[in-house]
């Protein structure tokens, strides 16, 4: 699993049967910074995840990728490479708040 940030959404009027009726979103995964190792960063990257959950932009979610995709109630009929199976509350590491939902 990863975390990751919400940072959009993909509109697709025409897929598979299998994907109808799931909300896609445009998620970039965060890393912990080397350093400090007080906040997260961001890798990068970005994917499209289904969402199994309702999260929205701005959120920090956890996804899952691969064969593990696959795996949840919501998708595991589906071509998924990616879903999201959490939305974060709060991040700690080595005693120190990292993340903290509502706190931005």
């Amino acid at each position: 699993m990863f975390v990751a940030k919400v940072t959009g959404s993909l509109v697709s009027t025409q897929k598979t049967d299998s994907l109808v009726g799931h909300k896609l979103l445009v998620v970039e995964p965060y890393r912990l910074e080397s350093d400090q190792r007080q906040s997260l960063v961001s890798t990068g990257r970005t994917f499209i995840a289904v969402d199994a959950l309702g999260a929205g932009e701005g959120d920090f979610v956890l996804i899952t990728q691969g064969s593990s995709a696959r795996m949840t109630p919501e998708t595991q009929e589906a071509p998924v490479d990616t879903v999201i199976v959490g939305i974060v509350d709060q991040v700690r590491v080595d005693q120190h708040s990292v993340y903290s939902r509502g706190e931005e």
